[in-house]
């Protein structure tokens, strides 16, 4: 062979290194796009906290725990995700104001106020809080989680979510 035949290349080994090449560019234009989609709700922001309208300042008792409830939506990815919540709202007096949430410490189980005993009691191992949420009996390991709270033109809010409160 002479050195001219050793820098051309054969018909077939043209065709193969040109469908390589259209493939690569085909799949790095199709894949770009793909892989964005799969990853992206795994790189969006997470949702930040939030304030939430519970009602009427007015409307809530003075010295007695009342019960408000609301949904939270969560959309993670593709999944949307519809949530209960509940809390209690005792106003000590004319401006001041605490809202607990009612989800036991313990197992999670939801926590009802029995104004006989002046206690909220869980139904899973018998969990006993005191109104501002002070365990006084029973297994849950710490008090019940508290939310801030803001009144504004008489309307209370709470910021969502509520943080852990310690024993003490």
């Amino acid at each position: 062979m002479d050195k001219s035949s050793s820098n051309h290349i054969s018909r077939r080994d043209f065709v193969k290194m040109m469908t390589a090449a259209v493939g690569g560019v085909i799949g790095v234009i199709i894949g770009l796009p793909v892989i964005s989609y799969l990853v992206s709700p795994a790189l969006r922001a997470q949702e930040p906290d939030t304030w939430i309208r519970l009602g009427l300042l007015e409307e809530i008792p003075i010295g007695i725990p009342t019960l408000f409830q609301f949904n939270r939506s969560i959309i993670n990815g593709w999944e949307k995700t519809v949530t209960s919540h509940g809390v209690f709202a005792i106003r000590k007096d004319a401006t001041n104001i605490l809202v607990l949430s009612n989800i036991c410490t313990h197992l999670g189980c939801r926590v009802s106020w029995h104004p006989d005993i002046q206690e909220y009691v869980s139904p899973c191992h018998d969990g006993h809080f005191d109104t501002v949420g002070n365990v006084t009996f029973g297994p849950p390991p710490r008090p019940l989680d508290e939310y801030q709270t803001k009144v504004e033109e008489g309307i209370l809010y709470i910021l969502f979510p509520p943080y852990k409160r310690s024993n003490s």
